[in-house]
């Protein structure tokens, strides 16, 4: 961190994600935290290899083969401010040490969330989980309304809670608009799989904010295994039994789940494969096909 107290990158109009502490804090000189996962996955044969070219060729082959205990050894804490339906999707991921501010104790500030008026998005009718195009105007305007109606309860919160109505009880009328904070610590390889998931198109575009800031702020870091994580996980692809199948005899996709038909053609126009072409033909087309032997599982 360089002897900063924080790095802050704020997120929408309230938010932000703060990188507040980082482990290991003492280094080799010239080097970066990616030294910690070194050393832990060279612990048999002491300091080993000196050079930071193989070091770069271990990070990745860890990676690569999915060897994530060294990578445990770098742990980073944030603090983070986000709308609280954006929380309640973020804790999920169950690895982290979490505090978060406490509205029993404390007065809620006076913060929400509104998306612009082109950031309302129609619910998807492919995944129930999101939405994809933005909705029309007037929908959308009656959406923000309705925002400013939830939003008016703050006062009526604040004029309780004065009035002595208890905070635990009285924070039941605010929108999960509103923001929360928190701190929250996790190590290297629990947060990449926290940003697989999260800096991945088909999550809620709120958190893909965060989650791609949180990147920003690891990257300098540990940039070795960022990049290497940017290879292999994010950017990268995992072919089912079934796909792999298909690939090698040019038939369709042994399955008639539709979703897994649908997930089998994004894949196949990532490889540079037209999805709407038959398997058979597109088998018989070399430019963008890789080899067989050469499909990683």
């Amino acid at each position: 961190m360089d002897g900063a107290a924080r790095l802050e990158i704020p997120i929408h109009d309230h938010g932000f994600i703060a990188l507040v502490d980082a482990m290991p804090r003492l280094v080799p000189q010239g080097k970066t935290a990616d030294a910690a996962i070194v050393q832990a996955a060279r612990v048999s044969y002491g300091e080993g290899t000196k050079k930071v070219s193989e070091d770069r060729g271990l990070v990745r082959y860890l990676m690569r083969h999915r060897h994530s205990t060294p990578l445990e050894m770098v742990e980073l804490k944030f603090h983070v401010a986000m709308p609280i339906f954006i929380a309640r999707q973020w804790i999920r991921h169950r690895t982290a040490n979490v505090n978060e501010y406490s509205a029993r104790y404390s007065i809620v500030p006076d913060r929400f969330y509104r998306p612009s008026l082109e950031n309302i998005r129609r619910q998807s009718t492919a995944n129930r989980q999101g939405g994809d195009e933005t909705i029309d105007a007037g929908t959308a305007g009656e959406f923000l309304n309705l925002l400013d109606r939830a939003e008016k309860n703050y006062h009526d919160y604040l004029k309780l809670t004065e009035q002595g109505v208890a905070r635990e009880l009285a924070r039941a009328v605010l929108p999960v608009s509103v923001y929360t904070e928190w701190y929250w610590k996790c190590d290297l390889h629990n947060i990449f799989h926290f940003l697989s998931l999260r800096m991945d198109p088909h999550a809620q575009p709120e958190i893909q904010d965060y989650a791609n800031a949180m990147f920003a702020l690891i990257e300098p870091i540990a940039p070795v295994a960022c990049e290497a994580f940017l290879d292999y996980r994010l950017e990268g692809m995992h072919l089912t039994r079934l796909e792999i199948e298909a690939i090698r005899s040019g038939q369709p996709l042994a399955s008639d789940n539709r979703r897994e038909q649908s997930e089998w053609d994004e894949k196949r126009s990532r490889l540079g494969l037209d999805p709407t072409a038959s398997p058979a033909r597109a088998a018989s087309q070399p430019s963008g096909m890789p080899r067989p032997a050469g499909v990683d599982e």
